[in-house]
């Protein structure tokens, strides 16, 4: 038996690949990346227990059949993640985002796979109050060729689900913090934590200060996968998957416990014009899960992994 994971190299994948074998002892973790973000460091100190092969491929153009080959599962995590520096790729986004989906996703329904697929919760955009998963498609509202590439990837498996067979799972994640070997920094609460680290000023977008977002810890992001993957939970339906829904200025605030003397700095952006919106998780809350991740703790530790002790910058 075997897992594939897509993008097992990258922020959410490095982890992942650390906590299956544990999950699932029998299983093969078959991990796919191409390798074009460069993250080699993923690979290194793979727990000992688990049983994994690397298969160096582009989902735009490998042969998914034998990676797919007897798998259990496929968790597609390969995408192009930076929704501020989607508008200047916003072909190869769709390229890598929907056309790299749809392969994946065609594979899994020839062979009979089902399917986790990770989405955003970006592709609810503007919103006021709380928003949850039975909102109507006339008011999502995605702000970024990332967010609507995803919501168009959520739309064709639904309807490949209808035409083909395909068993899967969608999860609109939240905003991802904490640590990895393959984490990035282009997020709001990682690059904050990078930024005090180099001693750089905060850079806040110039509206979004008091406005919310929903926030994931990658403990419990990586849980969830794990949880749907234990519970068979490939029902085709969309589940909201968030630690917290915080304000940047929270996000601010608990940073400068660690980091004292932090400073803001205000700029535009091309997506600044997104309001404030909270996201409720009670949807994947009733399929079992408990969420256990902490906003403060993804911080600290994010800080201690940097080695925030030392400022970097000052």
């Amino acid at each position: 038996m075997s897992v594939v994971i897509t993008g097992a190299l990258g922020h959410i994948g490095s982890r992942l690949i650390r906590e299956l074998p544990f999950a699932f002892p029998d299983h093969e973790i078959r991990m796919v990346d191409d390798l074009s973000t460069q993250r080699y460091c993923s690979l290194s100190y793979l727990p000992k227990e688990g049983r994994y092969r690397f298969l160096e491929g582009d989902v735009l153009t490998a042969d998914l059949g034998p990676i797919m080959d007897r798998a259990t599962a496929v968790v597609h995590l390969a995408a192009v993640t930076n929704a501020a520096d989607s508008f200047a790729m916003a072909e190869r986004v769709e390229r890598v985002n929907l056309v790299g989906t749809e392969r994946v996703a065609r594979a899994c329904a020839e062979a009979g796979i089902p399917m986790v697929f990770l989405s955003t919760t970006s592709v609810y955009g503007k919103q006021s109050g709380v928003v949850d998963e039975d909102c109507p498609d006339t008011q999502l509202k995605p702000q970024s060729p990332y967010a609507e590439s995803k919501l168009s990837a959520e739309r064709l498996l639904a309807d490949l689900a209808t035409s083909k067979g395909l068993r899967f799972v969608t999860c609109r994640f939240g905003t991802i913090f904490g640590t990895s070997p393959g984490m990035r920094f282009h997020t709001a609460v990682n690059k904050f934590c990078w930024q005090a680290v180099m001693g750089q000023r905060l850079t806040v977008w110039r509206t979004a200060l008091h406005q919310e977002r929903p926030y994931l810890d990658l403990t419990d992001a990586v849980a969830a996968v794990i949880h749907i993957l234990r519970s068979d939970l490939f029902d085709g339906r969309v589940y909201n998957v968030l630690t917290e829904n915080a304000s940047v200025g929270r996000v601010v605030e608990v940073l400068s416990a660690y980091v004292p003397g932090v400073a803001t700095e205000y700029v535009d952006a091309e997506i600044m014009n997104q309001l404030s919106y909270r996201v409720s998780s009670r949807r994947f809350e009733a399929s079992g899960f408990r969420f256990r991740g902490d906003l403060a703790r993804g911080i600290r530790e994010t800080v201690e992994w940097l080695g925030g002790d030392r400022r970097w910058g000052t």
